[in-house]
Formats: structure tokens, sequence, C-alpha cells
């Protein structure tokens, strides 16, 4: 299966956990109770298993990232909380830091495209 689309489950499920943790009331309603473990645990599956192949320094900027913004648009319009223009300008911050971080190839993929002895000298 696709890493992108494991990575997608596990923002999904770890968003439906999330919901049902709110809903749970502490723990006190068994059926929302029930749906936290079971959103929790297929997301944290499915991102083991994502990370396969996604390095985790982007895979985790991903499923963190999209998670806090999709979590304050879901506490908005599903829990009626309210949002300010801090939250609205943080949730921007968050998504450009997710873009910005998959625009470049990682680090180790620029040391192992050089190659041992491939560096390139500096002169002063």
């Amino acid at each position: 299966m696709n890493s992108y689309l494991l990575l997608a489950i596990a923002i999904i499920s770890e968003l439906f956990g999330t919901s049902m943790l709110k809903a749970s009331e502490g723990f006190t309603r068994i059926l929302p109770s029930i749906g936290v473990i079971l959103g929790f645990g297929v997301a944290f599956f499915s991102l083991s298993l994502s990370l396969k192949t996604i390095p985790l320094s982007i895979a985790y900027a991903i499923w963190s990232g999209v998670g806090t913004a999709a979590t304050a648009v879901i506490g908005v319009l599903i829990w009626k909380e309210k949002i300010s223009f801090n939250m609205v300008a943080g949730i921007v911050l968050i998504i450009v830091g997710v873009v910005l971080l998959n625009l470049k190839a990682p680090l180790h993929e620029t040391f192992q495209e050089q190659g041992p002895g491939n560096e390139q000298q500096h002169s002063r």
C-alpha cells in the first residue's frame, strides 16, 4: 500500500480518535471511549507502516501539522469552539512549515548524491 495513503489513514484515524476523546467526556461514555482506543490504535499502526518509506521528520511533520490544523477546524465546526486571528495565523504557519519541509530533498539525500570524496571544497 502507498505510504502516503497510510499516512492519510493515520491522520484521519487520529482526528477520529481526538474527536471521540472530546465526546467521551473523560472516558465516562463507553462508545466514544472505544472510539478513542480504535482511532489512536489505527493511527499509530498506520503511521508506523508509513515510516517504512517516508522519513520520520517528514511523516511526523505532516501528521502533526495536518492533524493540528484539522483538529482546530473540527473544534470550530463540530464543537462550536471559538477561533481567533492568532489561531488562524498559527494554523497557516503550520501548513507553510509542512509545505517547506516537503519542497526540498532531505539533507541525507543531498549528502548521498555527493558521495564520499565528492564534497565541494570551499576556499577562503
